[in-house]
């Protein structure tokens, strides 16, 4: 139950009032059909008079008020669709923003491991449907449990067996279904692999960056062979389950239908009788229907809960996970000036990893010069711009600023003290100017990046573009301009240095550039040297 009450939580706290307005609704959708059986006995029972020679007069109280439910239902259940998809919206904000932000605080180190990937499809499924759902199931739960109580008092003083009837005969649908829930859940979670290769599939046969590939060396057909045949796979298991639990179904169908039966041939035998009146019969067989109907809605929100509290664990689990790098309980101030950087005896693996990366690996960069870092694939070159910026920790050894081991500041000064470009740098589809401002923190696009821009040879670049630093890059939406590689990279570059950062490294900076802007960046990074510690990280 702690699950379910920390998602019904969350629920209230993304909007106090639509949520207290949807129980206040839910009540009243609730009482509303009860009061309306009892107004139709006395309605039945008035036209009964009225037609054995009672005047017609009495009947129109009960008329206008059986009317007069029925307008308060439906003025409510409108009131209450509009404040459900206020409450729906708001819930989904909220819950991505909560998704969004532990994202953003795990470590890279996550993101070396299929169970963290595992751990997050999982969630990403569930986030935006299951808190609503065990919204959705609380409030019908309350609802069948106040329809219900107010037809068990109309029952009881008529009629307690169809009653009991009407109870016993809704116990084996309860139990199929929770056991439908288990086993629907138990599914997801032992094929989450299974889910997340059918959804990688789908994005390389969709997806721009592998759009040439997959025609150059016609793999479409190969892929789709993939996803087909995990498909096939996944409905399959499925669709066993499915004919199982629809089995179980039909027979508990049969035994509603059994209690039906029963209870009607019942009272019609009374009502023939004269034990009950007309009008009571009416009562107590819509009753019946509606307590069935209730007890039907009551087994599915008693299953709908226990199924999402299985899959809203998946949410809770996402949420639980914690960050290994983190800041220390009393960081040092950044130094001013950075003088120095080193690594000192240095060992490092990722995650998972079966050798070391790096291995006492020894290193230091001074101001005024350029560093140059070269080696062979898999030498661990870049892995180096992750350490400094402490996306991983060391395994040993340690990275010193100034003689400082990085460990002793603050995680987000530490990183707004590097300008960094990445050998896989990120082609942001935004404007040219909000692609170099994102360099520096501190900076809005507004405020020029000029300067930047002509460091690393991308002022002419944007000079070009129809409408300037204001041009969308990218062709993922309207009035985007796609650059090539090289100009790509020159954006890049001017974003590493838009930061005026005391340390700046960069990998693989000349991979896509030209003749002409290699050698205005080895220009502007003799000039960057004489008050900044510069790392460029090459394979030659």
């Amino acid at each position: 139950m702690k699950n379910l009450w920390q998602a019904l939580m969350m629920v209230r706290r993304c909007d106090v009032a639509s949520f207290w307005r949807r129980v206040v609704y839910v009540m009243l959708q609730s009482l509303i059909p009860v009061a309306g059986l009892y107004v139709l006995k006395l309605l039945v029972d008035s036209i009964t008079q009225a037609v054995g020679g009672g005047g017609a007069e009495r009947v129109l109280p009960y008329l206008l008020a059986l009317v007069a439910l029925f307008l308060a239902g439906r003025v409510v259940s409108a009131l209450s669709g509009v404040n459900n998809d206020v409450l729906s919206q708001r819930l989904i904000d909220y819950m991505s923003d909560l998704m969004q932000r532990q994202a953003a605080r795990l470590d890279l180190s996550y993101y070396d491991t299929p169970e963290y990937h595992d751990t997050l499809h999982r969630a990403q499924q569930e986030v935006s449907t299951r808190p609503v759902a065990v919204l959705n199931n609380f409030m019908a739960l309350l609802s069948a449990v106040v329809t219900l109580l107010g037809i068990a008092a109309l029952l009881v003083t008529a009629s307690w067996w169809v009653l009991v009837i009407m109870v016993v005969a809704m116990v084996p649908t309860l139990a199929v279904r929770l056991y439908k829930a288990r086993s629907i859940y138990q599914f997801r979670r032992g094929n989450t692999q299974l889910y997340r290769r059918t959804s990688y599939y789908g994005q390389l046969l969709t997806s721009r960056q592998t759009a040439a590939e997959m025609r150059a060396f016609g793999l479409a057909g190969w892929f789709r062979r993939l996803f087909v045949e995990s498909r096939r796979l996944l409905v399959g298991r499925l669709l066993s389950i499915s004919r199982r639990l629809g089995a179980a179904d039909i027979c508990c169908a049969v035994i509603e239908a059994a209690a039906m039966l029963v209870v009607i041939w019942l009272l019609i035998r009374q009502t023939l009788a004269a034990a009950i009146t007309l009008g009571a019969f009416v009562m107590l067989l819509e009753a019946f229907r509606r307590g069935q109907s209730q007890l039907s809605t009551l087994a599915s929100s008693i299953a709908g809960l226990y199924d999402n509290r299985l899959f809203v664990g998946n949410v809770f689990e996402f949420l639980g996970l914690e960050p290994v790098v983190l800041n220390p309980e009393e960081p040092l101030p950044m130094p001013g000036r950075v003088e120095s950087v080193e690594f000192k005896e240095v060992t490092f693996r990722y995650p998972q990893g079966n050798r070391d990366v790096l291995s006492h690996f020894n290193f230091r960069a001074e101001m005024g010069e350029i560093a140059l870092i070269e080696g062979r694939n898999g030498f661990g070159k870049s892995t180096m711009v992750k350490l400094l910026l402490r996306l991983y920790d060391p395994c040993e050894g340690a990275v010193l600023m100034n003689g400082i081991d990085i460990r002793r500041f603050n995680l987000d000064e530490l990183r707004s003290r590097v300008g960094v470009l990445f050998q896989d740098f990120v082609r942001y589809n935004c404007t040219a100017a909000e692609n170099i401002a994102f360099g520096c923190r501190d900076k809005q696009p507004a405020d020029g990046c000029r300067q930047a821009a002509e460091l690393a040879g991308a002022a002419e670049v944007v000079e070009q573009l129809p409408q300037g630093e204001n041009t969308m890059l990218g062709r993922l939406f309207d009035g985007g301009c796609e650059l090539s590689m090289g100009q790509w990279q020159r954006v890049a570059l001017a974003r590493a240095f838009q930061s005026d950062a005391p340390l700046v490294i960069l990998d693989e900076p000349y991979a896509w550039l030209d003749t002409n802007a290699r050698r205005h960046l080895t220009e502007s990074l003799e000039e960057l040297k004489k008050d900044k510690v510069v790392i460029v990280i090459s394979h030659s």
